[in-house]
């Protein structure tokens, strides 16, 4: 807490200029007295008593690194983002440049190698000059590097209001402590540490905390390259770094580096060549603008955004998220992620390109893990944080959930309808009861009643229902006419047809439909009371084909478990965390589950990459060249009103999801006879544009993760039995089928050019 100032010591009176000139004598032969002697040893009782009061004064100080920089790195050691309170770079000694040491001694103390903390002839010759109405600093640098210090701590600590000021809020009871701290200083560490320690804490202007910064921010070099003008600049300022700002201020800076390189001239640490050479060289800056925060990321902000997100979230790094925000922005950190450069550059451009100007904000995204160890390699969409002409600014994140598993924020929009792309689960529980996926189907069946015997198996009750005649519904709907027939459930995914996904789902357990949902990690992005994450609930049967809200995060982790051979992974974006010192602190590490069976797993690979082969997304296969493909698989998804458009799929080790659509109207804007990036759509489809998204980013990435072919499910799921026994359809009062936006694996000439 400051100490408010004393009357007597008001500097403003001559009265006041003798009191303080005749007290701080005294202050001065008390500390020459404590330095030399025990109080024991000093004669008369006035010299005791005051050694005494002094001794009682703290002589601990605790020297805590400053508040440094924290790096966020890529994978490959690349740096993604700097986050910092103050922006400072520590370096040592060795590491700057002789011009700045001799700089800042010659110009702030010059008998720092003589005293012992407290400069008491300095004070003498402060008080004297001061009296005359010349006032005049008397502070050492080791109790400059004191009061930066306990400023510091105060600073780290969310105490800011009681930081103490050089002549502002600073009483004779804070000086004399400061003094004390001085001279334990002193006895415990190095000149050479010290002036270290000082040059990395000092504050040089609101972008630049320590000499390292300051040298970047005000020349674009470093501590150790700076020139004499540069390194008496840069001293000059230290002493009122608004005042002598030589961005703002370059007179005022010029007079003071001058001052200082006189000071170093007759200090003999320069010649008068070297003086005469300086003092002609003109103020010059080459400013370097910190770019602060994940927001200024040029290569992923928005995984950056996710990052810290993740951090600020964990207990391991504070008791609240205060005490987590000093951490990580004034630690030092060093953190590590599973960002590959390569991956994310690619993924910028796709989604970029995906909607062009993009005068009416449509969004991109893409996000994709490795499976085997849910490593996130890439996160972009097509938005900037902050407001640009011609640019689509957006803070949130596309990819991922709007908060974690235990409702703390995630700066996520919480996903999107994911369509057909949750098609393949239904199938795997149909592979998982040991059903062939050569089965034939009655896709002309339409309608399911209120009152339809699902078989359901969980607590939670069957909802909805398919059947115009309920107010308030309609019969299920295909993309065209052409699908209302029998047909194979291979053949009901690969041309991502609704009604065979409904009478698949009617010869299973909803519930066994659920607990794979649950296994490979689906929930939806908006929490939902209590529930932060609530489960898709795969027993309201609009959720069979896509109804609810999944982040494409959510998407491309559950797929990755069909890569995986059925294990699941928690997708990480953590690899490793050091604090100053490099001691490790807790990040995330890989952990995965059995979530299906492997032969379940092999069966809807094979059945996706029909997808790519023939159906609905064979105007998409990824191809290294016009003539080579690779083993992909895929599923493609849109929603009824064109707003949210998918294609989901993996390699044997890579996993992606694109979407493209309305992140801005909860998807009540249709994609429907729109205009995007020049082209004309009656109604964007899942691979119309999502689509090109994930084949060109996967073309170029994927080979580099592992596209091997993937292993064969059992002959007894390929088998063709007899046809199964269906619901018969009621055609007497069924409307005309009306075409619903879905998948449609026979696009019109015009949309097949896009």
């Amino acid at each position: 807490m400051a100490t408010g100032k004393n009357p007597l010591f008001d500097t403003a009176t001559t009265l006041g200029k003798i009191f303080l000139f005749l007290g701080v004598s005294a202050i001065c032969g008390v500390l020459v007295a404590g330095l030399l002697v025990p109080a024991a040893a000093v004669s008369g009782s006035a010299a005791s008593g005051s050694i005494k009061f002094f001794d009682t004064l703290p002589a601990e100080l605790k020297v805590d690194p400053p508040s440094q920089s924290t790096t966020v790195l890529a994978a490959d050691g690349s740096v993604i983002a700097t986050l910092y309170a103050e922006n400072r770079t520590r370096v040592p000694l060795d590491q700057m440049s002789p011009y700045i040491k001799d700089a800042v001694i010659a110009i702030e103390d010059s008998r720092f190698y003589e005293h012992g903390g407290v400069d008491t002839t300095g004070i003498m010759r402060a008080l004297v000059s001061t009296a005359r109405g010349n006032k005049q600093g008397a502070s050492t640098i080791t109790q400059q590097y004191v009061n930066n210090v306990i400023n510091s701590s105060l600073e780290a600590e969310g105490k800011g209001d009681q930081v103490l000021l050089n002549g502002v809020n600073k009483g004779v009871g804070d000086k004399l402590r400061e003094m004390k701290l001085a001279i334990a200083l002193e006895k415990k560490f190095t000149k050479e540490q010290i002036l270290e320690g000082y040059l990395n804490i000092v504050f040089f202007n609101r972008d630049a905390y320590g000499i390292e910064a300051a040298s970047k921010f005000f020349f674009s070099t470093t501590a150790k390259d700076l020139t004499l003008p540069q390194a008496a600049l840069l001293a000059g300022v230290v002493n009122s770094p608004s005042y002598y700002d030589p961005i703002t201020n370059p007179e005022n800076a010029k007079s003071r580096r001058d001052l200082v390189l006189q000071s170093m001239l007759s200090q003999g640490k320069i010649k008068q060549a070297d003086f005469d050479a300086a003092v002609a060289t003109p103020v010059e800056t080459k400013v370097t603008q910190p770019r602060q925060g994940c927001a200024y990321s040029t290569t992923a902000p928005y995984f950056c955004d996710y990052v810290l997100h993740l951090l600020l979230n964990n207990p391991a790094y504070g008791a609240d998220a205060n005490e987590r925000g000093r951490k990580i922005f004034r630690g030092g950190l060093t953190i590590k992620t599973t960002l590959d450069p390569n991956a994310q550059a690619v993924a910028q451009a796709q989604v970029d390109a995906s909607a062009g100007a993009n005068p009416d904000k449509w969004g991109a995204a893409l996000v994709s893990v490795q499976p085997g160890s849910g490593k996130i390699v890439s996160m972009a969409q097509n938005t900037v944080f902050f407001p640009a002409e011609g640019k689509f600014d957006q803070t949130q994140n596309f990819n991922v959930d709007s908060q974690d598993a235990k409702g703390q924020d995630l700066n996520g929009l919480g996903g999107f309808q994911p369509g057909s792309t949750m098609k393949p689960f239904t199938f795997a529980e149909w592979l998982n009861e040991g059903k062939s996926m050569n089965t034939q189907l009655n896709g002309a069946v339409r309608r399911y009643s209120p009152s339809f015997p699902w078989r359901n198996t969980c607590p939670s009750p069957t909802e909805g229902a398919y059947d115009s005649t309920v107010a308030g519904s309609k019969d299920l709907q295909n993309a065209d006419e052409d699908h209302y027939k029998s047909m194979s459930v291979l053949d009901g995914l690969a041309n991502s047809i609704n009604t065979i996904t409904f009478a698949s789902a009617a010869q299973v357990d909803l519930c066994g439909i659920q607990k794979i949902v649950d296994a490979v990690g689906i929930h939806e992005g908006l929490p939902f009371g209590d529930e932060p994450n609530p489960k898709m609930p795969m027993t309201r049967l609009s959720s069979l084909i896509g109804a609810r809200q999944a982040a494409p995060l959510t998407m491309a982790s559950a797929f990755a478990t069909f890569a995986n051979d059925g294990k699941f992974c928690e997708p990480i974006a953590i690899e490793s965390v050091t604090d100053q010192t490099g001691a490790p602190l807790p990040a995330q590490a890989t952990s995965c589950r059995d979530a299906i069976k492997p032969e379940v797993a092999r069966g809807v690979a094979y059945a996706m990459q029909e997808v790519l082969n023939r159906g609905s997304g064979s105007l998409i296969q990824p191809r290294i060249s016009t003539r080579t493909s690779f083993p992909i698989a895929a599923k493609t998804g849109t929603n009824d009103n064109n707003s949210s458009t998918w294609v989901v799929g993996y390699t044997s080790g890579l996993a992606t999801a694109t979407w493209f659509g309305d992140p801005l109207g909860n998807q009540q804007r249709p994609g429907q006879n729109i205009t995007i990036n020049g082209n004309f759509y009656k109604g964007i489809d899942g691979y119309m544009i999502a689509g090109p998204q994930f084949s060109n980013y996967m073309a170029q990435i994927a080979p580099a993760y592992g596209t091997n072919p993937f292993l064969a499910p059992p002959s007894n799921m390929l088998n063709s039995p007899a046809p199964a026994p269906a619901p018969a359809p009621r055609p007497s009062t069924q409307p005309t089928p009306a075409p619903a936006p879905s998948d449609s694996p026979s696009p019109s000439p015009s949309d097949k050019k896009k």
